[in-house]
């Protein structure tokens, strides 16, 4: 299919279901190699271009990663206008740089221990080539800047080799003069060298004998990562999200009962502008866990709390926002109430579409795809753990069930992704008419449990009736037959901004998935990038 074929098929149907392939790994584990702790992996993030890649572990350090497959093919750009030319990219990324980042720390006032695991991170706009960055830990937020810099080094001393042994007068004056008579203090006796008096000068040539170091700048680089401000004590509760808005000045921090809005040039002042504290504690119903800044409009953003609800809140309306502008929920169905209602329905993650017309929700069962024009419930409900609620009493008992996964949209709107349990992640289409549901596993093989399964088919997404969707799903045991292991969770993953690439975190391994394939066809014809 060439050309203008190509459009009107995409036009006429929903896109094809991806073929994911392994990418790369880093921190890749040998067989039955130990996992320490503080090298688990907890937050991920790509910046706005996908240029870039960051990972936060429990250990408090950030890894840097850098795309190294994005220069010229060789070719320029008007023979690649001129011809039918097939690209077919390999993303590549390499390591970068790493550097730690929060430290553990002690609270002596509450007697509490400060954990240095990174909780978020998120990119700020780069300025000069260097790189900005947001990263949190519980309870204080630093903002970094990563920039290259010449290193410098001691070359040579002030004193010429040459010249000392060439130059008589030079080499006599410093070895040969006969030894003057010092005493125990290192002074002269005939006091010639006594301590400089005001009108002593320097000879021209300077002082023979005096050895100085000679720094100078060399063509080698090094990256450093510098601290520039530190955003700290203004959250009582542990900080479960962080969000840049779209002004490039401000950025807001969450926790369990507060939303602060800062400034990144200020960093010992914020204003608080969500309190849902209530004036009793033992009044509290829900708590806030997740909080995203809109895409576009610098005035809006969205949280979630852990009763399955999102509001939308309008920074214009007022100060203290504890009124929402919208509130997205699903009604619960008559009769279906039980003691893990509230537990499953609490929201984990929360993403804004690029366009800012869509909010992606995941809670312990389900991702839900919210129209922000739409408040009456979801316009697409995505299966994803539904094999698991005949076992939410063991769930329950091992904590597996309080497991907070994140989730990610690709930069077209076109898919959603999350993780599970066993190393699996979930890719849905969410586009008018795609049956997409994919599993995929974080490893080398990653459509080893993948198993086609029939699934409903999806509606426009301006549709008012619900589409709900369901993954490969087999109640406890995998396309092979072994049960799911609940101890390897898939918690944290990413979608490239601009490509269908995916890094996704499996304990401390990073592993990069992708399905990659674009056409660059003739410029006269009117089409771009297919």
């Amino acid at each position: 299919m060439h050309g203008g074929d190509e459009v009107v098929a995409a036009l006429a149907g929903p896109p094809q279901p991806l073929d994911w392939k392994f990418s790369q790994v880093f921190g890749e584990r040998t067989a039955g190699e130990e996992v320490q702790e503080v090298d688990i992996i907890s937050a991920i993030e790509f910046d706005k271009t996908g240029d870039h890649l960051a990972t936060g572990d429990r250990g408090g350090r950030v890894v840097l990663f850098e795309r190294t497959d994005t220069k010229d093919h060789g070719v320029s750009r008007r023979d690649l206008e001129r011809m039918d030319y097939l690209i077919s990219r390999h993303p590549e990324f390499r390591y970068k740089t790493e550097f730690q980042s929060h430290e553990p720390e002690f609270d002596y006032l509450k007697s509490l221990e400060i954990e240095e695991k990174i909780n978020k991170i998120r990119w700020c706009q780069t300025a000069n080539s260097a790189l900005f960055l947001l990263s949190t830990n519980d309870k204080t937020i630093k903002f970094w800047k990563v920039q290259e810099k010449k290193v410098k080094k001691i070359s040579d001393m002030n004193l010429d080799p040459s010249k000392a042994v060439g130059n008589g007068s030079i080499a006599s004056s410093s070895n040969s003069s006969s030894p003057k008579p010092c005493l125990a203090n290192g002074s002269s006796l005939d006091g010639s060298y006594n301590n400089l008096s005001h009108d002593f000068s320097f000879p021209p040539g300077g002082l023979p004998s005096l050895h100085l170091p000679v720094v100078v700048t060399s063509q080698e680089t090094n990256l450093v990562a510098r601290c520039r401000r530190v955003y700290g004590h203004a959250h009582d509760y542990h900080i479960n999200s962080i969000s840049n808005n779209s002004d490039g000045e401000t950025f807001i921090s969450a926790d369990d009962l507060r939303i602060n809005l800062w400034n990144l040039e200020i960093s010992n002042q914020s204003f608080n502008i969500v309190d849902v504290k209530p004036a009793n504690m033992e009044d509290l119903t829900e708590v806030i866990t997740s909080a995203e800044f809109h895409p576009t409009h610098c005035n809006m953003l969205a949280y979630s709390s852990s009763k399955g609800s999102i509001r939308l809140i309008d920074l214009r309306q007022s100060a203290l926002c504890d009124s929402h502008a919208k509130l997205f929920e699903e009604p619960e169905a008559p009769g279906s109430r039980s003691f893990f209602t509230e537990i499953i329905a609490s929201i984990s993650d929360i993403k804004f579409a690029k366009d800012g017309r869509y909010i992606l929700s995941r809670d312990y069962m389900t991702l839900k795809l919210w129209d922000i024009n739409m408040d009456s419930g979801p316009v697409a409900t995505f299966q994803v753990h539904e094999y698991l609620r005949p076992k939410l009493c063991d769930l329950y008992e091992n904590d597996s069930i309080f497991d907070k996964f994140e989730c990610c949209l690709s930069g077209d709107g076109l898919r959603v992704a999350t993780g599970s349990y066993s190393n699996l992640f979930r890719v849905f289409g969410c586009a008018p008419g795609s049956t997409e549901a994919t599993t995929l596993e974080a490893s080398k093989n990653p459509m080893r449990r993948q198993v086609q399964t029939p699934s409903r088919p999806s509606r426009p997404l301006s549709s008012i009736t619900r589409v709900v969707r369901r993954g490969t799903e087999t109640p406890g045991v995998d396309a092979n037959g072994n049960s799911f292991d609940f101890t390897t969770k898939l918690l944290h993953l990413a979608w490239h901004p601009t490509e269908n690439s995916i890094a996704c975190a499996a304990a401390n391994s990073l592993y990069m998935m992708l399905s990659f394939l674009f056409r660059m066809r003739l410029c006269n014809m009117g089409l771009g990038y297919l």
